[in-house]
């Protein structure tokens, strides 16, 4: 049971380690830790001097060697997880070193700098090498003597569902300001879904890689920045009604840039919340409806035939049905459609989702042929409904080799 683990954290190198998005290694764990593990008790080992930031925590600040105090802690206390408390670690890896029932060393290397993470699952005929000085060097004897294994890449749960996509479990060491540069791209990159359209893909990252680094650096939280994407996205609507195009489509590219940078904050900071899920989702669900609306009564406004409100309200029909076929194919598959194979991957890309679509609009508008525009985002969504209904009929029941 994972609410009784014991995390035996090693902070003895915490005060070499870089700061990570605005956040010490240390407290980026004790996040970790509380959205994953809430239940833990924590051993800060290595701790002399240390000031706790880590409320409730047990300090250990006895020296010597890991190993030594390692091997105290183990015929203290019993099972432990055990963690670099200066190292960046994967917050999936913390549960599943809880589940697991036996010796477990999870382990990976960058230019020959292991950073590892242990599941000592009993104290019994357990030998702990007391003279090593580094929990790699601990591992490695363990590997050696056949005391523990290395973490079966097959076993850990890789797939990311909110990100629709397969990721294995990381750890990096962060001592230089060059390397923690570069682990915060990776981890910054690592936070795009699987699949996506080709403007968050392709056009966006350079504009979201800055305000994710400024949103940490200055704490903004990731709400807030929700709360701004809602408040564009609102805005823009009486002014497509009223055909102002310009501001319209101004406000919501920043909206949509800005959809981008709000869930990567929130993971990369451990600020996300429950009402960010739904705000962030929510939004995401709804205000594609008021757009169409509004870029019918714009067109209108600008002289065109009143059929085209018409169109504008078979665009928000045949929107809505194609949300429920992905509900659907979601319920059945047990996860996004989009992430059931590769040929459903590369479709996602230019499907008519909001950021494809506002962009056709947005190019038909500018050279003068709004209504077209319109009627060709309305057939876009209709072929998008047609093949997601296909997919799901063919993912979910017809296709011979089911997708777990």
């Amino acid at each position: 049971m994972t609410g009784h683990v014991v995390l035996w954290i090693d902070v003895s190198r915490c005060a070499g380690a870089q700061r990570i998005f605005g956040l010490t290694t240390l407290e980026r764990l004790r996040r970790s830790v509380v959205q994953h593990l809430p239940e833990a008790r924590v051993i800060l080992s290595g701790a002399a001097g240390l000031p706790s930031a880590w409320p409730g925590a047990q300090l250990d600040g006895n020296g010597g060697h890991a190993g030594a105090r390692l091997a105290r802690a183990l015929q203290a206390n019993g099972a432990l997880v055990v963690l670099d408390g200066s190292a960046v670690i994967d917050p999936r890896l913390l549960r599943f070193l809880a589940q697991a029932t036996s010796n477990l060393v999870a382990r990976r290397e960058v230019a020959g700098d292991a950073v590892v993470a242990l599941r000592l699952a009993s104290p019994e005929g357990m030998k702990i090498d007391e003279v090593a000085s580094r929990l790699p060097d601990v591992a490695r004897a363990l590997e050696e003597t056949g005391q523990a294994s290395v973490v079966d890449e097959a076993s850990f749960p890789a797939y990311i569902d909110k990100l629709r996509r397969v990721l294995p479990y990381w750890m990096y060491r962060v001592d230089e300001p060059a390397v923690r540069r570069d682990v915060e791209r990776r981890l910054f990159l690592d936070n795009y879904k699987g699949s996506t359209d080709l403007l968050t893909a392709y056009v966006y990252p350079p504009l979201v890689w800055p305000a994710v680094r400024l949103c940490s650096v200055l704490r903004v939280h990731p709400n807030v920045v929700t709360v701004l994407s809602i408040l564009l996205a609102f805005i823009a609507v009486p002014l497509f009604a009223r055909g102002d195009w310009l501001a319209g489509f101004a406000c919501a590219y920043v909206m949509s840039v800005l959809d981008s940078v709000d869930g990567k904050v929130a993971r990369l900071t451990f600020t996300d919340s429950s009402i960010g899920n739904v705000l962030d989702h929510g939004l995401d669900l709804v205000h594609p409806p008021f757009w169409y609306w509004a870029w019918g009564q714009g067109l209108i406004a600008g002289g065109a035939s009143p059929w085209i409100a018409e169109a504008a309200v078979a665009l928000n029909v045949v929107y809505v049905l194609d949300r429920i076929v992905l509900g659907v194919a979601r319920r059945r598959l047990g996860h996004a459609l989009h992430s059931c194979r590769p040929l459903d991957e590369f479709v996602r890309s230019f499907i008519a989702r909001r950021n494809i679509t506002m962009t056709l609009m947005a190019l038909a508008v500018a050279v003068g042929q709004g209504t077209a525009g319109l009627l060709l985002v309305t057939a876009w969504h209709v072929l998008t409904l047609a093949w997601h209904a296909w997919r799901t009929a063919w993912n979910g029941w017809l296709s011979p080799v089911r997708v777990a």
